[in-house]
């Protein structure tokens, strides 16, 4: 009777656990949808228009082969399948465009990597609001500028504080923007993730050690929906 009760108290608790994870996903997808109907109206629209044109394309192909209402069946869920892939491309692409233009958008981006760097926001900043944020990871330091073309005399006073902070790191200068020389605000992740590994796990956690005693300025950042929480729902 002991193990009975045991086994009856402790059953529930993974399908709380499973309760406590669907709210959320629904949250993620209802989020998804209110911020893309908001900045991209034509995006739904499309994403229907996708469904359909899959499905009719395969019931055309079905009918080729004499097996339409088989083939319609089958590509009902590769409908769906494309039409959510169509649907999250837009989604991210309309939390880029609702952030960007914001101060503090490049912060946002930056924090938003879960995985490889940390970001400390705002460790220069200009009266007109330019900004410098730093980003740690295997790639050494990243030193993102925000604003206009004089963040750069920012970044270089910045990367001088570095160097003599801890010299001997690699250290690498992005400006976001959309002109020549500048990363899109919705390349930034990309940038990052694909710069060469200098250094080594242990490497980076001494850096980052090192780095807390920096430090950087409270700054607001674009609250919403950030691209990653977009692409929630794929898992």
């Amino acid at each position: 009777m002991a193990l009975f009760s045991r086994k009856s108290k402790s059953a529930p608790a993974p399908k709380t656990a499973q309760a406590d994870e669907r709210p959320g996903q629904m949250q993620t997808v209802k989020d998804a949808f209110a911020l893309t109907r908001k900045e991209k109206p034509l995006a739904l629209l499309l994403t229907a228009l996708v469904f359909v044109v899959v499905l009719v394309a395969g019931v055309i192909l079905g009918s080729s082969l004499h097996h339409p209402v088989y083939f319609g069946i089958i590509f009902t869920p590769v409908s769906l399948l494309v039409a959510f892939f169509f649907f999250t491309r837009q989604a991210n692409s309309a939390a880029f465009a609702s952030i960007e233009g914001q101060v503090g958008a490049g912060a946002s981006v930056l924090m938003s990597i879960r995985r490889g760097f940390t970001t400390t926001p705002a460790v220069n900043v200009a009266r007109n609001q330019d900004m410098v944020h730093r980003a740690v990871g295997r790639a050494g330091i990243v030193l993102v500028g925000e604003g206009t073309h004089a963040v750069r005399n920012l970044v270089i006073d910045e990367k001088k504080k570095m160097e003599r902070f801890v010299p001997g790191i690699a250290i690498t200068e992005i400006y976001v923007g959309n002109d020549q020389g500048q990363i899109p605000l919705k390349k930034l992740q990309k940038k990052l993730t694909k710069l060469p590994k200098k250094l080594s796990n242990a490497q980076v956690r001494e850096l980052r050690t090192r780095l807390k005693a920096v430090g950087g300025l409270q700054m607001p950042i674009p609250k919403g929906p950030l691209p990653t929480r977009m692409k929630m729902p794929r898992r």
